[in-house]
């Protein structure tokens, strides 16, 4: 007996597709882009973000309001406050929202504020926050652990499934392993076997996975010939000033650039993506 119950495909062998609203669906034949900055630090810096990346063909913006350091020293985010500036942001560009929740105690504030809760790699085995959020209700985008095996992060997005809420969009951001040229180690090969095993929709994060910028374009093109459903991209306005994550975020014409070449590369697949 597979540990997998309701995220296998012998328990739906069609395609689940996450709906934020009836032209934006993860998990269809349009590869959805999410993009922005890695953390909310202004006003200024979130609308320049935004508009850049929409004008780009990004369909959803993400952007962090809490940010999981490894230092406890390092910029934390802005909280509430980021999440008001996300709200205030949508409202002006009419970008759907993505960001993450640390805490059970969180949930139904970000969920007041975001269309997409991620649960970051930090937080995959968080079974109590898995399970409160398959109760809220709301699309998940759930990031593969550090060091997960394949069949840990599908667990995790059992967990989810299993509290009602099958809206779960998996996103492959990288395993730590013991090569130190990238930050992480992309397993383009987890796309595959998630799709595969599983008929829950699967994008990935070239960002968090290389570290690097100029490594980011190689391995979304990869990504998207791999088949994954979108991808999630760290854009900065000015990523030598960034407060998080500035040397793997790209400027906005680099990221224009990056959409014109992936538009060709989805069309050879028998895909779609905006620009």
């Amino acid at each position: 007996m597979t540990p997998l119950k309701l995220v296998a495909r012998q328990h739906l062998d069609q395609a689940t597709v996450v709906t934020l609203n009836e032209e934006l669906k993860v998990g269809d034949r349009e590869i959805i882009v999410m993009a922005g900055p890695c953390a909310v630090e202004s006003k200024e810096q979130l609308l320049a973000a935004a508009y850049a990346v929409k004008e780009g063909g990004a369909r959803v913006l993400r952007g962090g309001a809490f940010k999981p350091r490894t230092s406890p020293y390092a910029f934390q985010g802005l909280m509430e406050e980021g999440l008001k500036l996300l709200a205030e942001t949508r409202r002006e560009t009419g970008l759907p929202v993505v960001t993450e929740v640390m805490d059970t105690r969180d949930l139904e504030l970000v969920a007041e504020y975001a269309d997409i809760l991620q649960i970051g790699s930090r937080n995959m085995q968080n079974f109590a926050l898995l399970k409160e959020a398959g109760r809220i209700g709301k699309p998940i985008l759930l990031k593969r652990g550090l060091a997960a095996t394949i069949e840990e992060w599908l667990l995790a997005a059992e967990y989810i499934m299993s509290q009602g809420n099958d809206q779960i969009i998996l996103c492959e951001r990288g395993i730590r392993t013991f090569e130190t040229a990238t930050r992480n180690t992309l397993d383009l090969s987890a796309v595959a076997v998630v799709k595969e095993v599983s008929h829950l929709p699967v994008i990935v994060d070239p960002s968090h996975a290389t570290g690097r910028w100029q490594l980011v374009a190689a391995m979304a093109k990869g990504a998207i010939a791999a088949g994954a459903d979108g991808l999630l991209i760290e854009v900065h306005p000015n990523p030598a000033e960034a407060l998080c994550d500035g040397p793997q975020s790209l400027t906005p014409a680099n990221f224009h650039k990056l959409m014109q070449d992936l538009q060709k590369i989805a069309q050879a697949i028998g895909r779609e993506i905006a620009i």
